[in-house]
């Protein structure tokens, strides 16, 4: 089976070279904050340690974190998701690759709203399913719920769905919502609702969760979510799924198999930042509404890119098409990929190319960085477009 690499780590990894060469690299390539994880976090994997918790943990979550998830869920969105519908995992990405390995069987189709997370892609075929696109690119990046419906065959298990969006930052409304949800229902489907930046909504715009509009989807709902980006937590690897008792006893029986449990001083860590860090998350949610605030309106002032203002998460998804099958210093840039190479070889920036997004004639830049970092990497992507005839 032919498998492509994940792009954005590709884009990371490349920087890391250049800036291991003494490179003066700025990388806007992986979707990971710059902050330190909250004290909490280490206290608690510095008191596990001290206690000896050093052994394999449950498979499904050590049970104290499936509580606190619990609790969250319901203070946050009002919703009863018990400890036995949860499972804990090594990170989001882990969880929906096992919640696709419990409900795609070979051969079964998964619709996706493109652009799309990178990953979605590989972890479809890696199960024996088959990926059904719909493209959002002329409605504002929120699908057309009409070419969902002609998307959906006898064959569709499932539509995933990721709010807010990787890469374009647009959180979706109640009326996608329940239209989405209304599809499940008609066509016996599951949803597969990745919110791992659900906490990382800006402005006035507002995080809903499908079964807070429709109950009675409860069913057919397989929920992922995380700490990596809230808390900053991306090296820990702590994700986790939930859903009805049925499927969620299949993810646990996958990952028994695969990877046992999330690592225990790791779970205990999110377990400390989930009880004690809300100010720390409040902080760095600020610097995200102000790092959002300065990108946006440094590429504003570009002439000839646009842009969706992001909702949430921390990238913005940019329309360079007017400067592509254009010369930069001779060389013609005939797609996004080759300006993103032109880009980190000339100006030492690093993007990730739309096209692995399934939206060729952008590129993605994440703004989970510093805002002097944004500054001066702005200021390259500028005179890198000046430089375009």
């Amino acid at each position: 089976m032919a498998i492509e690499p994940s792009a954005t780590l590709a884009v990371d990894a490349k920087a890391g070279e250049l800036k291991a060469q003494g490179k003066d690299v700025i990388s806007f390539g992986a979707g990971e904050p710059d902050f330190v994880s909250p004290p909490a976090a280490f206290a608690y994997a510095r008191r596990a340690m001290e206690e000896g918790r050093t052994h394999y943990p449950p498979t499904q979550g050590i049970p104290a974190l499936r509580q606190e998830i619990s609790d969250y869920y319901k203070r946050r969105f009002d919703l009863t998701v018990e400890p036995g519908q949860i499972v804990v995992g090594c990170g989001a990405k882990p969880m929906i690759y096992e919640t696709l390995a419990a409900i795609v069987d070979p051969g079964d189709e998964v619709v996706l709203m493109a652009p799309t997370w990178v990953s979605y892609i590989e972890q479809i075929r890696l199960v024996d399913g088959k990926v059904t696109v719909v493209d959002t690119e002329k409605t504002g990046f929120v699908p057309d719920l009409r070419e969902v419906e002609q998307a959906i065959t006898p064959r569709t298990a499932a539509i995933l769905v990721n709010s807010p969006s990787n890469p374009t930052g647009v959180v979706y409304g109640a009326d996608t919502l329940r239209g989405l949800g209304a599809l499940a229902v008609k066509y016996d489907l599951w949803l597969v609702w990745d919110e791992i930046y659900e906490q990382l909504v800006y402005g006035e715009n507002r995080h809903i969760h499908p079964l807070q509009l429709m109950p009675e989807l409860a069913g057919r709902v397989v929920t992922i979510n995380g700490v990596s980006k809230t808390y900053a937590m991306t090296g820990w690897r702590v994700g986790y799924a939930l859903g009805p008792r049925e499927i969620i006893s299949k993810i646990n029986a996958f990952q028994s198999h695969l990877t046992s449990g999330a690592t225990s001083i790791a779970q205990w860590a999110a377990l400390g930042v989930m009880r004690e860090s809300e100010a720390d998350k409040q902080k760095m949610h600020e610097a995200f509404e102000s790092r959002r605030a300065l990108i946006c309106g440094l590429l504003a002032a570009m002439p000839r890119v646009s842009f969706p203002e992001p909702q949430g998460a921390f990238y913005v998804f940019i329309n360079i098409k007017d400067y592509l099958n254009k010369s930069y210093k001779g060389k013609l840039l005939n797609n996004d990929i080759e300006f993103c190479a032109a880009l980190l070889e000339e100006e030492l920036v690093a993007a990730v190319p739309g096209g692995a997004f399934f939206a060729p004639g952008y590129l993605r830049v994440s703004y989970a960085v510093a805002e002097d970092v944004i500054r001066e990497g702005m200021a390259r992507l500028g005179n890198f477009l000046a430089k375009i005839k």
